[in-house]
């Protein structure tokens, strides 16, 4: 998984950060998705579940020491329809 296919790959376990978002509360909120629908991430941090929009938002995804930027728009869909379209 590469910053360049990301949208193509399971989310679920990776760490994130809302970098951009409609609701200026929600920049800045990070830490591991944990659940992924068609148009929400769930979002784990310090045991405590927070639901963000896809469309709403832009995110920073860690994969390894690199860090993807996604437009959230992207990455609405079923996961496992996103996941599927990507192969």
């Amino acid at each position: 998984m590469t910053g360049d296919n990301i949208c193509s790959h399971e989310l679920i376990g990776l760490g994130v950060r809302v970098i951009e978002s409609t609701d200026a509360e929600r920049i800045g909120l990070g830490g591991k998705v944990v659940d992924e629908t068609r148009n929400l991430l769930v979002i784990e941090k310090d045991g405590k579940e927070k639901m963000v929009p896809k469309g709403e938002c832009v995110f920073e995804f860690m994969i390894g020491d690199e860090k993807a930027r996604v437009e959230g728009k992207k990455i609405v869909a079923r996961p496992e329809q996103r996941v599927k379209r990507g192969k």
